[in-house]
């Protein structure tokens, strides 16, 4: 059992950047990766990056890359997501989602941030 909690969401202005935490509890110790995903209001919810917990293997959507950046924090059982050149299009509630040793597949989610850009 691992349950999440995001936290940074916040309304920003086209071009600024907002850091997305997710707090990570319980059977932290049968994590296989984590990753991030978002919903924008009557679209289907996408990939937006994943990082696996044990091995470093970052990867992104092509709509994201090079603007926002994975990380994570083992010890303190935190992935976070900095969002840099942040754009409109960027609007939309962002999930933390857990890929379980134990349940294999992104089953374990939070209960999202909202993340609103201004142009």
């Amino acid at each position: 059992q691992v349950q999440l909690a995001e936290s940074g969401g916040g309304l920003v202005q086209a071009g600024g950047s907002l850091r997305l935490s997710c707090a990570a509890s319980g059977r932290t110790f049968n994590i296989y990766g984590m990753g991030w995903f978002r919903q924008a209001p009557g679209k289907e919810r996408e990939f937006v990056a994943r990082i696996g917990w044990s091995g470093d293997n970052p990867y992104y959507a092509d709509s994201v890359k090079g603007r926002f950046t994975i990380s994570r924090d083992n010890a303190a059982n935190t992935v976070y997501l900095q969002m840099n050149s942040l754009k409109p299009e960027d609007t939309a509630t962002y999930y933390c989602a857990a890929d379980l040793y134990g349940s294999r597949g992104w089953g374990t989610w939070g209960q999202g941030t909202q993340v609103t850009v201004s142009s």
